[in-house]
């Protein structure tokens, strides 16, 4: 399967999608989890969903089961969510809290730092600093988690020091959550990331979402927004006023950030343009556009004057995606009062929703056998074109020789 992957990989056009087993073989998706998911950082949660000692929240990549969970001490920490006694899963629920953490099975009990804490009748021999959960790399960005199963992580201090210097002013340590969505999208979870890639298909297929948000390929696109008059001059004007907006690229594409205005004088992602909730302390004006952050394979963020938008997408098999969405108000405000939740999440939930059905279109027309890998336009699906690169080459680099870290065991 290797020698045929690599061949595969090395046959891509740049400028070209994929082909079929890329998308489809669960051969390829395997290879996929191991090359990947299971080496490079992948967002897990915002810093919101861990408000108290022992609120975890739970992931799945791949065969790994992983908690991620706030300890004593404020620290957020990952580790491998299967109990040191038989392998139970110790957390099942998408998130939760808890003052412990107790395996179901026999009620092993760990600290929400990793600590075995009680273990029933093992002996006196029984050494419990032995049996502690095994870690898992955990870091922050942007109050963001990320965590990376691999027994070496890639460095984080590029990406750590640029997304926390763009989102500072955002206060992400003083937001909580005010809703989570999640949907399984019936399609590869590449068909996720280039859908979302490009803004070609917004006209025909999100009304609600282009009444703010532009689907100008030089706002939006792989190349930096200077190039477009709308954009340079909502850059300057940001970066006046103390807001870090230019785009800034990682060398290998995997992550990148820069500001965009909205739509004429909108100022949030609602039905009106108007904001949708109070703007948040640190923001000079309302009128501050979105924050764009993404970071490959599984995350794009908008970081706004009043709330902000995290995304999660995570593999469930060749043709299953689960995508995550948490929407963060400031700590402070109540709903009701003021904010609307259904002003709130309209648009995104809509936008999701229309994004779904046209990954799973497109999913069964890139499984028939008469598909065939068609051309990009350099013009409107830039993005697209610098994702796909990008798998190609980390793929590429994970079948050397000592090319893929194996996750920590």
């Amino acid at each position: 399967m290797q020698d045929d992957l690599l061949s595969l990989l090395n046959e891509q056009r740049s400028g070209f999608s994929l082909a079929r087993p890329f998308y489809a073989d669960p051969d390829v998706f395997a290879e996929d989890l191991r090359a990947i998911w299971q080496r490079e950082w992948i967002f897990a949660a915002s810093i919101a969903e861990f408000p108290k000692t022992g609120s975890y929240v739970t992931l799945q990549l791949g065969a790994y089961p992983v908690v991620v969970v706030r300890g004593a001490d404020g620290v957020i920490r990952a580790f491998h969510n299967v109990c040191r006694h038989r392998g139970q899963r110790i957390c099942s629920k998408p998130s939760g809290q808890a003052a412990k953490l107790v395996c179901p099975y026999h009620q092993w009990t760990y600290d929400p730092d990793g600590r075995l804490l009680w273990a029933r009748d093992m002996g006196t021999d029984f050494d419990a600093s032995k049996h502690g959960l095994k870690p898992v790399h955990c870091a922050q960005a942007a109050g963001m988690v990320f965590i990376c199963l691999a027994e070496e992580a890639p460095d984080f201090a590029a990406v750590q020091a640029e997304a926390d210097r763009y989102a500072a002013r955002h206060g992400m340590a003083d937001l909580k959550v005010a809703f989570q969505s999640r949907i399984v999208e019936a399609g590869n979870w590449k068909l996720v990331l280039e859908n979302n890639r490009e803004c070609y298909h917004c006209a025909g297929s999100h009304p609600s979402l282009c009444r703010t948000f532009s689907d100008d390929p030089d706002l939006v696109g792989s190349d930096d927004s200077l190039s477009s008059p709308a954009g340079a001059a909502h850059v300057n004007r940001c970066e006046e006023a103390g807001l870090p907006s230019r785009y800034v690229i990682a060398p290998n594409e995997q992550w990148r950030l820069v500001r965009i205005p909205f739509v004429g004088e909108a100022v949030s992602y609602t039905m009106d343009g108007a904001a949708a909730a109070p703007r948040l302390p640190g923001m000079p004006f309302a009128n501050a556009g979105s924050l764009l952050f993404f970071h490959y394979p599984n995350t794009w963020n908008h970081f706004l004057s009043d709330h902000v938008l995290n995304f999660r997408v995570l593999p469930i098999s060749a043709t299953e995606t689960e995508v995550v969405t948490t929407w963060l108000v400031h700590k402070d405000a109540v709903e009701g009062r003021d904010y609307d939740l259904k002003r709130l999440t309209e648009v995104w939930l809509a936008t999701n929703d229309e994004d779904r059905r046209v990954v799973e279109e497109n999913q069964i027309g890139v499984t028939s056998p008469a598909y065939e890998p068609g051309p990009y336009s350099a013009k409107q699906e830039s993005g697209v074109i610098q994702f796909v690169d990008w798998y190609v080459r980390a793929m590429i680099a994970a079948q050397a020789p000592g090319g893929a870290r194996l996750a920590a065991e």
